[in-house]
């Protein structure tokens, strides 16, 4: 039993430091916001006549 104690304690620590860290990111690190620009091209907006109109 205190091989299994052992890893249990070790799996604890190690979810711990993970928790702590996603926590520390979490109230310290400030996002900029910034503008995006994403071209579309042309053919994906405007897409060239395939053939002619069937009245």
């Amino acid at each position: 039993m205190p091989t299994l104690f052992r890893f249990l304690v070790v799996c604890a620590v190690i979810a711990g430091a993970i928790y702590g860290a996603m926590w520390a990111l979490v109230t310290f690190v400030e996002p900029q916001p910034r503008d995006v620009t994403i071209r579309i091209p042309s053919d994906r907006v405007n897409p060239p006549s395939t053939g002619t109109i069937k009245p």
